[in-house]
């Protein structure tokens, strides 16, 4: 492959995806890691990407999947039964890690008025949380990605590593037999870490994201916990869910 059609092909796989990792480019484009370095810094100077630690964003996406505002808007009276009834499960004085996006948003709603400490990555959650006189909120560092409204990357990572939670709420982008996955490398990096310093993980979801599969795999179904769904989950997925260990709450 040539480098104009290595540079068409960057352009068409961060459309997609969003975010693509450097090793996944040299294998889509059969190319040695410093020809795409070299593709990537010129295709920054136009204005079409963005290069960030191992990989590449493109700077105007065409879908929704990785935009909060749609996320937010999508299911929103199921998100605000699941965020309820997910907010039942932790107990005041906890330390909360909340990960991005709409239902975990959804969640951190109901905890306005309890006593707790509470990390995030998520800029709407610094929003929800940050008048509330009871929550010692912290954000943490690394690249803001705009339309997610979340902070990742490596140094978001970094600053994981030092700290230990009583709970994780997390969202995601997908449930079948072989696990969990989200649409995006960076934000995985993060939450693969999220899991690692907690000790208990309740995954929120509606029962739209049972069935598929995301396009990058977080982690296997027992890292779970407890998952809280919608009505709409089938007895097949409740089984399988189970079968892994996981204690299933239905909002």
């Amino acid at each position: 492959m040539n480098q104009v059609h290595r540079r068409l092909r960057i352009r068409e796989l961060l459309e997609d995806r969003e975010f693509v990792d450097l090793g996944t480019l040299c294998r889509e484009l059969g190319a040695s890691e410093s020809s795409v370095r070299r593709d990537l810094v010129d295709l920054e100077k136009t204005g079409i990407i963005k290069r960030v630690h191992g990989g590449a964003l493109a700077v105007q996406p065409r879908g929704h999947l990785l935009d909060y505002s749609w996320q937010r808007d999508r299911q929103s009276d199921e998100k605000r039964r699941i965020g309820e009834r997910a907010a039942s499960l932790i107990d005041d004085d906890q330390t909360v890690l909340l990960d991005g996006g709409s239902t975990v948003a959804a969640v951190a709603e109901r905890l306005v008025d309890r006593s707790l400490r509470v990390i995030t990555n998520s800029i709407p959650i610094v929003r929800i949380l940050r008048d509330s006189r009871n929550i010692d909120l912290t954000l943490t560092g690394g690249y803001v990605f705009p339309r997610l409204e979340i902070v990742l990357g490596p140094l978001c990572e970094h600053m994981l590593s030092a700290v230990a939670a009583d709970v994780l709420v997390m969202g995601i982008g997908g449930v079948t037999a072989d696990g969990f996955s989200n649409n995006n490398t960076l934000l995985v990096g993060s939450e693969r870490k999220m899991i690692e310093v907690s000790r208990k993980v309740i995954i929120v979801t509606d029962s739209s994201k049972f069935g598929r599969s995301a396009m990058t795999p977080l982690a296997p179904l027992d890292v779970a916990d407890v998952l809280v769904s919608d009505a709409g989950l089938s007895g097949e997925h409740r089984l399988m869910l189970e079968a892994a260990g996981i204690a299933v709450v239905i909002a």
